[in-house]
């Protein structure tokens, strides 16, 4: 895990481990205002990298970038193809997929 990744992590702890209830309570409600704004711009530069790499010649594989990100194969084709990377989005069989970002 990146040194960033983890400090953000620790953060999130800090903020379950409050003791009083109603300062834990603001402090989630703090970082979810600001998670749902990043949310977006987040997953745009993070398909914007995923479509970089694939668009070098030769492509660089689905399984490489999969290994860079520490994300499944699967989520690095959902990524490329405008899905969340979750996979919750996408299309039943027979509907449209949902315009990329």
């Amino acid at each position: 895990m990146t040194e960033e990744a983890q400090r953000v992590i620790d953060a999130m702890n800090a903020v379950e481990a409050m003791p009083d209830p109603e300062r834990r309570a603001k402090a989630i409600s703090e970082v979810l205002a600001h998670q749902a704004d990043r949310a977006k711009e987040w997953r745009k530069t993070r398909r914007a990298f995923v479509l970089d790499l694939r668009a070098q010649k030769p492509p660089v594989s689905y399984r490489k970038i999969a290994a860079m990100l520490g994300i499944s194969l699967g989520t690095v084709q959902d990524i490329e193809r405008g899905y969340s990377g979750s996979g919750k989005n996408r299309p039943r069989k027979g509907e449209e997929p949902p315009a990329a970002e």
